[in-house]
């Protein structure tokens, strides 16, 4: 007897399908869809739910209110967006119910200030490989990239020998969905990354590799090995918790604003789609100019 075919995880992979084909996004992305998306289809399968079709308003309010707590704000707030994603793409190809799409906004916590690293700070944790050894070194010129062109970790990571242009100064990134850009690297990062490629890259690598940055074994870095590493330089140079990947990109960011970088400017290299979500940054700005002016203005 042939196996009944489940409706709503078939659905799941083929909108899994059209993102990674017509959206580009990364299997890290569409992993993290399809996480989001089985719990969904679970909840409306144990409420006798067969098809995506069935869903009606009563059963999407009951599945939004089984994301309060424990759920923080920001994950309950993905599993609705990834809910609505879904649907919209079964109703542009009349297979999703005949209902408004959900709001994915009600979960949204107030958008933080981004932490940024003072310089003191930053050059401890840029000094905290040992720099002697093979791995040292790649981490070195790793936490120089990160930072000299506010890279993301997957950026970094998944970064090519071939997209280097060390004698223009420049690297040729891909971000998210695929979009392309040139960032320019700081002389200092050049440097490194130049003494990483002669001495210590030659001892890493077992075969060949495009990759611009390699395991002990040769084999490409994970991110979570490299946010470890970066947690572990963090303890050695006496810095507080919380030191990750991001922090050095938010750092590189605010310092280039301080500098007096533009907003446009700044939205090109860091690979934003949209300004408004590297507006954050000038939150921080103002808040620093408004500290100062407290502090010299006599009638503070």
């Amino acid at each position: 007897m042939e196996a009944k075919v489940d409706e709503l995880d078939e659905a799941i992979e083929w909108f899994l399908d059209h993102i990674g084909v017509h959206r580009g996004a990364s299997p890290h992305t569409a992993d993290a869809y399809r996480s989001d998306l089985l719990k969904a289809a679970d909840f409306l399968r144990r409420r006798g739910l067969s098809r995506w079709s069935e869903l009606d308003a009563a059963a999407l309010s009951r599945f939004q209110a089984s994301l309060g707590r424990p759920l923080a704000p920001a994950t309950a707030q993905r599993r609705m967006s990834a809910l609505r994603s879904l649907l919209k793409f079964l109703k542009a190809r009349a297979e999703g119910p005949a209902l408004d799409l959900p709001d994915a906004g009600g979960f949204r916590k107030a958008r933080s200030l981004p932490k940024a690293l003072p310089v003191e700070q930053l050059e401890a944790l840029l000094s905290a490989p040992d720099v002697a050894k093979p791995a040292g070194l790649r981490d070195r010129a790793l936490l120089e990239l990160i930072y000299g062109a506010g890279l993301r970790i997957s950026e970094s990571v998944e970064a090519t020998l071939e997209a280097l242009d060390l004698q223009n100064l420049a690297i040729r990134v891909s971000g998210k969905r695929g979009k392309t850009r040139w960032v320019p690297l700081p002389g200092e990062t050049a440097s490194w990354l130049e003494r990483y490629l002669r001495d210590s890259r030659p001892k890493l690598s077992r075969t060949p590799s495009a990759l611009l940055f390699l395991s002990a074994r040769g084999l490409p870095l994970r991110r979570t090995t490299v946010g470890l590493k970066l947690r572990e330089y963090a303890h050695r140079a006496g810095l507080p918790e919380g030191v990750s990947p991001h922090t050095l990109r938010h750092t590189y960011a605010v310092h280039l604003l301080q500098g007096g970088a533009d907003l446009r400017a700044l939205q090109e290299l860091l690979g934003h789609e949209s300004v408004a979500t590297t507006q954050v940054y000038t939150q921080l700005e103002m808040s620093e100019v408004r500290k100062k002016y407290q502090d010299a203005h006599p009638r503070r």
